[in-house]
């Protein structure tokens, strides 16, 4: 489950690689790292317009899950997802530039669980995007994002999921498709355009 990941993409850099959008970004922040419960850049379809938001990371758990946000979303069969992902309007894109997987055991000095970070060849793009949905929450809006089956690079770290990362030619078809279609995209991102940075 992924729990952290970067932004650190420049509103210009986003342009480059998602094409043009309106929005406040003039003074678009710099995120490091984002975890749940924190705001975080999204990109979302208005008409045939993009549209650059922050949103909360997670949408609000319910008391059974101890109230944790629920920031991955794996089982897409279930009714908790399925108003979000049938309706084009509430999936979104995340600008990611890395995202981390904690590895199973602890150091064997620090006792600590090492983060291990994810990423994109740079002769891909320096940001890529993560397959999201988003809802209103009394806040505002919040997001999540879809998880799939790893891949063998992430799947050598964290051998349960991994985000679903969108090539350029996916983000229209997972903005506008319908679910079905949309949802065939939940699959491993190709192991040889990624990387494990140390």
């Amino acid at each position: 489950m992924c729990n952290l990941y970067t932004m650190n993409a420049s509103v210009d850099e986003l342009r480059r690689v998602f094409g043009p959008f309106r929005g406040d970004t003039a003074n678009l922040p710099s995120f490091g790292d984002i975890y749940p419960n924190r705001a975080a850049p999204v990109l979302r379809a208005e008409g045939d317009e993009l549209v650059l938001e922050v949103m909360q990371w997670g949408f609000p758990g319910s008391a059974a899950a101890g109230g944790r946000p629920v920031t991955n979303v794996r089982n897409l069969g279930s009714p908790f997802w399925r108003s979000a992902l049938k309706s084009p309007e509430r999936r979104c894109i995340v600008p990611v530039t890395r995202f981390c997987e904690w590895t199973a055991e602890p150091d064997p000095e620090t006792k600590r669980k090492r983060k291990v970070w994810f990423g994109l060849h740079e002769a891909d793009h320096p940001v890529f995007a993560f397959a999201g949905i988003w809802r209103p929450v009394e806040e505002g809006r919040a997001m999540a994002f879809l998880t799939c089956e790893p891949n063998d690079l992430v799947g050598g770290v964290h051998p349960k999921a991994m985000p679903v990362i969108l090539g350029p030619a996916d983000v229209r078809r997972w903005l506008s498709d319908e679910m079905a279609s949309a949802c065939a995209l939940a699959v491993p991102y190709a192991t040889e355009r990624m990387r494990q940075f140390a």
